[in-house]
C-alpha cells in the first residue's frame, strides 16, 4: 500500500511538474506572439537554471523568464561543468539542419576514409580561403576531408558568386576550385546550382565570414586554421562527443 500511494505521489508530482512548464510556455507564448510573425518558428524549452526557459527564435537562441516578462540575449555557461549551455543548442540546431544536405552539392578534398571530415564555407576571392586550400595536401595528410561549401561574401550577382556558380558547374569541381583559389577564372559555366542556397544557409547558421569551418555535428570553429591545430581541435570535440 505504502509503495502504491508513493507511486501516486510521484504520478502526481510529474502531472504538476509537467502542468508548469504548460504554464511557463504559454505564458511566454503570448508575449511573443505579437512581436514574433512566424509562432512557428518558436521553439521553447527548460534549462537547468529554475525560472529561465530557452526561447529558439528561428536560428536564434534567447532566454525568458518563465513569467515571460523578461528577455535575455547572451550565453548561458555552467561554471561547474565548464560546459556553455548556448553554444550546445546552437550546436543541435546547426546539426538538424546540416543533416538535410546533399553531399554531391559539395566540392570535396581529401580522402573518403579521412578520419575527420569538416564543412568549409569559402569564397575564392578570400585571402585566408586561399591560405587553407595551398595546404590542402596538409589537410589530407592529418586526417581530414574538406567539404567546401558556397559563400559569396559579396552576394548574388557579383563576380565572387559568377566565378562560384562557374566551379559548381564544372565538370572537374576540384580543377575549377583550384583555378579560382589560385586568383583565375574557371572556364565558364552555368547550370543549376546550389551556390546562393548554401550561401543563405550559412547565414541562418551563424557564418559572418570567412573561412568557417564546421563539424558535420554543428560545431564552428571560426576562421583560418592550420592542419595540425585543426586535427587537435577535431580530436578534442569527438572525446567531448563521446564523454557526453
Amino acid at each position: 500500500m505504502r509503495s502504491f500511494l508513493c507511486g501516486l505521489g510521484l504520478v502526481a508530482l510529474m502531472s504538476w511538474a509537467a502542468a508548469a512548464v504548460a504554464s511557463d510556455v504559454g505564458a511566454i507564448e503570448a508575449r511573443l506572439s505579437g512581436l514574433v510573425p512566424d509562432m512557428d518558428q518558436v521553439m521553447i524549452s527548460e534549462t537547468p537554471i529554475d525560472g529561465l526557459m530557452q526561447v529558439r527564435v528561428g536560428s536564434e537562441i534567447l532566454y525568458m523568464t518563465s513569467d515571460g516578462r523578461y528577455l535575455l540575449q547572451g550565453r548561458v555557461i555552467d561554471m561547474e561543468t565548464q560546459t556553455d549551455l548556448t553554444d550546445a543548442a546552437q550546436s543541435g540546431m546547426r546539426r538538424e539542419q546540416l543533416a538535410s544536405l546533399d553531399s554531391s552539392d559539395f566540392v570535396s578534398f581529401g580522402n573518403s576514409d579521412a578520419e575527420f571530415e569538416v564543412l568549409v564555407f569559402t569564397d575564392p576571392d578570400c585571402g585566408y580561403c586561399r591560405r587553407l586550400h595551398e595546404q590542402m595536401a596538409d589537410y589530407e595528410a592529418a586526417g581530414i576531408k574538406i567539404h567546401y561549401l558556397a559563400f559569396p561574401r559579396a552576394g548574388a550577382g557579383s563576380a565572387t558568386h559568377t566565378k562560384m556558380v562557374s566551379v559548381w558547374c564544372a565538370d572537374d569541381r576540384q580543377g575549377a576550385m583550384d583555378i579560382a583559389k589560385a586568383g583565375g577564372n574557371p572556364p565558364r559555366a552555368t547550370c543549376d546550382n546550389p551556390v546562393m542556397d548554401q550561401y543563405r544557409l550559412g547565414q541562418a547558421l551563424g557564418v559572418t565570414g570567412t573561412p568557417s569551418i564546421m563539424t558535420l555535428n554543428g560545431d564552428i570553429i571560426p576562421g583560418y586554421v592550420p592542419a595540425a591545430p585543426l586535427r587537435e581541435r577535431l580530436e578534442r570535440l569527438a572525446a567531448n562527443s563521446s564523454e557526453g
